[in-house]
């Protein structure tokens, strides 16, 4: 494989995404596939202070969020008509969505309601309980933060109208698993893979949550006004610590005890994932083809552009 590939499941489809490029295809509502690619130049390559470890991680973790945002408004146009009009052109720009600050707002009250469900809450509910020794305290604090995440993913995965989100989740997993693994990049071949992946989502917030227990026991128990302030100004060193443990996994997801470590976060993916079909997984394959298609046509472009300024 020849570029990181990422992705993540949109309504009625899936956006793929490499180091320079995004695609989102979409399952029309007449059967059709329809597939908007753009590029994405990280902000990463504009210094190398913001490619350090733990630094990179909150940069990409927010050009991922941002990134989401543009895929789930294209997915939720074109998955709600036929019309051709309405499409801007197939496997071109997507034109006509959600503004920056619209974006931005999104963002936004995403991320508020997280931080403050996920982060202050748990701190606030052990604050309430008499408990003096530092270690039970923080223990407490993640075991709350814990059961809130798991809490919030069964709910979710009860939910009738996310089937078919969880469905090109798993479609997702395993046109990935097909590619990594150098199988052709078809929904057969993609049938025969997991649709459980090392570098989710799913495990990713779970490492968030088991890293945040770390990252308090230094600040302690403090003042209630001090915890709640640390739970959130601490945020992008524990987003940054999980990539860095989701990269390892990666890297390094064929070794059993990797494996066994990652093993939770890998469970928690049967809540967020539903067995796909031919007809997720055609969707799947069609946003990695377009994706992977742009990025070589980058590589092609930037090895031209270096040649003419050495000529």
């Amino acid at each position: 494989m020849s570029a990181a590939v990422g992705g993540q499941a949109v309504v009625e489809g899936v956006m793929m995404r490499t180091p320079s490029a995004w695609a989102v295809s979409v399952r029309r509502p007449d059967g059709r596939i329809t597939t908007v690619v753009e590029d994405a130049r990280s902000i990463g390559l504009r210094s190398p202070l913001l490619r350090w470890p733990v630094v990179r991680g909150v940069v990409a973790l927010g050009e991922s969020l941002v990134i989401g945002m543009k895929a789930l408004s294209v997915a939720a146009r074109l998955s709600a008509t036929d019309r051709d009009a309405a499409d801007g052109a197939e496997a071109g720009e997507a034109d006509g969505e959600l503004g920056r600050k619209e974006i931005a707002i999104a963002l936004g009250g995403a991320l508020v309601f997280s931080i403050l469900f996920f982060k202050v809450v748990p701190g606030v509910a052990a604050s309430l309980v008499p408990i003096d020794d530092t270690f039970l305290f923080v223990l407490l604090e993640g075991l709350i933060r814990v059961a809130l995440f798991i809490g919030y993913l069964l709910v979710l995965s009860l939910l009738p109208d996310l089937r078919r989100v969880f469905q090109f989740h798993a479609a997702e997993h395993m046109a990935l698993n097909a590619l990594e693994a150098g199988a052709p990049r078809s929904a057969e071949a993609a049938a025969q893979h997991s649709r459980i992946h090392l570098r989710c989502g799913t495990a990713f917030l779970l490492w968030v949550m088991v890293i945040a227990i770390i990252v308090f026991a230094f600040v302690g128990r403090p003042d209630l006004w001090l915890v709640i302030a640390s739970r959130i100004l601490l945020v992008p060193v524990i987003a940054g610590l999980a990539y860095e443990v989701i990269r390892l996994a990666g890297r390094y997801g064929a070794n059993p005890l990797v494996r066994a470590v990652l093993w939770p976060g890998l469970l928690l993916q049967r809540l967020t994932t539903r067995p796909a079909d031919a007809e997720h997984l055609e969707v799947a394959v069609a946003a990695l083809d377009a994706v992977l298609a742009r990025e070589e046509l980058n590589r092609r472009r930037r090895a031209e552009a270096d040649v003419d300024v050495m000529a």
